[in-house]
């Protein structure tokens, strides 16, 4: 059996070299989340991305269940996370996507570990983004919902505390891994929010980025009456503001209708 003839093409190349946009899109959020995480990556594709703003994620090595311990031991590994996303190229705003672990880290020692591969770049994490958002909405006197064990939402009352709010009610599910966390149907945390909110507090913070909270921010606090503020909802805020979007999002919840602080 003889071979078949293949046709022969000519390849040219061109040499012209065509104009190139200084970036893809105009801004970048970077995202570092847990390897277990469900929620942060569609939450950001809602409300923060756009033709103008690319969301670009690299996911840290984490094993359940969720305490103190375990979320402590992913500090090692962030710098080499945050290197992974778009190596040598400037970023607007770089989030880590963990609320209870930004607690037993801290939001300080989180920023120098970034830095290490990412100096420069504003930091977001949900603890900061959640007391600056909570601040911008004068809420002092507030409740919190978690889904964590009490062992875990404990440090996080101590952080709020801290920080200079005051807690009136704090409810905590007792979950312990950030999976079923996930699972919690988002309509769940809209009843859970009338139970969990004490009528004299000013607002109610439903913490945890893998809840499904931030879809339905504004049916909580219609429910309620008052403003919601969900680990999502805060970072997605003030990496929109970082990146110079200032529309109001009233649809999102009323955060979405404020600007940041002026430091």
């Amino acid at each position: 059996m003889t071979a078949p003839i293949k046709p022969q093409v000519e390849i040219k190349l061109q040499p012209i070299r065509p104009e190139l946009d200084e970036r893809p899109l105009q801004k970048r959020v970077g995202l570092v989340i847990l390897a277990t995480d469900h929620t942060t990556e569609p939450d950001f594709c809602r409300m923060v991305a756009s033709d103008r703003i690319g969301i670009y994620v690299a996911r840290v090595a984490y094993a359940n269940p969720t305490t103190p311990a375990n979320l402590y031991s992913m500090q090692p590994s962030l710098a080499a996370a945050a290197a992974l996303i778009l190596p040598g190229e400037q970023l607007d705003a770089l989030c880590y996507s963990c609320t209870s672990a930004s607690v037993v880290i801290g939001d300080a020692e989180i920023e120098r570990a970034l830095h290490q591969t990412k100096p420069g770049v504003p930091i977001v994490t949900p603890t900061a983004a959640v007391s600056a958002g909570l601040r911008t909405l004068a809420a002092r006197r507030i409740s919190v919902l978690t889904p964590y064990t009490v062992e875990t939402s404990s440090p996080m009352a101590d952080y709020l505390t801290g920080q200079g709010f005051d807690i009136d009610r704090f409810t905590c599910l007792g979950f312990d891994d950030d999976r079923e966390m996930a699972r919690i149907k988002p309509q769940a945390l809209v009843d859970l929010a009338r139970a969990a909110t004490a009528p004299q507090s000013a607002a109610l913070f439903v913490s945890c980025t893998a809840l499904r909270a931030a879809s339905v921010v504004s049916q909580m606090e219609a429910a309620i009456g008052k403003p919601v503020v969900s680990s999502n909802l805060a970072t997605a805020w003030m990496c929109l503001r970082l990146c110079g979007e200032t529309g109001a999002r009233p649809h999102l919840g009323q955060l979405m209708a404020q600007a940041l602080p002026e430091k």
